[in-house]
């Protein structure tokens, strides 16, 4: 600090203090450089991640003599398109492929919906209980689907809709890790504060979810969805119990292939590499706002 004084008044200039360099001539960042091991281990994980999937393509290309090496080849053949023929031969895929997008569709609007409305109400609302309720939604989660697929068989066959793919829906509609979900969801993104704002001005229960609380619960609704689709499409033992061949889903389907003395692995892979397709593209398509919907509620608004 310097004082200067003159006859008419005196005046106080402060001065800032000098910063010092750094000893290496530049500012210290927090951010520290990735190592060759960090690399390394991420190409591995992508490696084992990817493989399971080139070898898919790498099957189907192949015939089943070539599959049936020691070892086998683990380049691409040219029998691609045989065997993707002689797959849709064996079983009705188009009409799987159509059946298990529909299935998944419903199923995951469904689990959206159900789990946003019971997610909001035990996040947000004065729910009597709200800890036995949420306990008992988990608690169905340790219930195995196998001790119930009598009774579930049953109900289905008095509806009428065995063979229908309305019966791998209606089991679906809800979902237990869907309602956890999106109540974490709520607790971590959504500020109560705008639910007492919407109280203020006079709207009712139904405006707020629909006007405040939906908006704010995209990023996770879409998650949600995304994760329930695939489970949805890749789910086989109930829909190989309550469906037929003659309008399967996609998984069922799959099971209808390769059959015969032999067992024809190239034809399995083939129309396996057909089924997986749609799930790789959604999912290429969709990766980036999955990962941003996942990451959105990390930190509390």
């Amino acid at each position: 600090m310097v004082v200067t004084t003159d006859s008419s008044s005196t005046r106080t200039l402060v001065m800032p203090p000098r910063q010092r360099p750094h000893p290496r001539g530049r500012r210290h960042s927090t951010a520290r450089q990735a190592g060759p091991l960090v690399y390394t281990l991420l190409s591995l994980i992508v490696i084992a991640s990817a493989f399971p999937v080139y070898w898919i393509f790498v099957a189907s290309s192949r015939s089943n003599s070539e599959m049936n090496q020691v070892p086998p080849p683990l380049t691409p053949g040219g029998n691609l398109f045989t065997n993707i023929a002689a797959s849709f031969g064996q079983a009705n895929i188009s009409l799987a492929l159509l059946n298990s997008a529909w299935v998944a569709t419903v199923v995951s609007l469904g689990v959206v919906l159900t789990s946003a409305l019971a997610g909001f109400a035990l996040s947000q609302l004065r729910v009597k209980g709200r800890n036995v309720w949420m306990v008992g939604i988990l608690g169905t989660m340790m219930i195995p689907l196998q001790l119930g697929i009598i009774p579930l068989f049953q109900i289905m066959a008095g509806l009428n809709l065995v063979g229908n793919p309305w019966a791998v829906v209606l089991p679906y509609l809800s979902s237990a890790f869907g309602v956890y979900f999106m109540k974490q969801y709520f607790d971590s993104a959504l500020p109560r504060e705008l639910i007492e704002a919407g109280y203020v001005d006079g709207a009712s229960t139904r405006r707020i979810f629909w006007s405040i609380v939906l908006p704010i619960a995209r990023p996770g609704m879409a998650v949600l969805a995304m994760l329930t689709f695939m489970t949805t499409w890749n789910e086989f033992f109930w829909p190989i119990v309550v469906l037929n061949p003659s309008n399967p889903t996609v998984q069922v389907a799959i099971s209808q292939l390769g059959q015969g003395y032999v067992m024809d692995r190239s034809v399995i892979m083939a129309g396996t590499l057909i089924v997986t397709l749609p799930v790789i593209i959604a999912f290429a398509i969709l990766g980036k706002q999955i990962t941003r919907g996942l990451l959105q509620g990390a930190v509390k608004a």
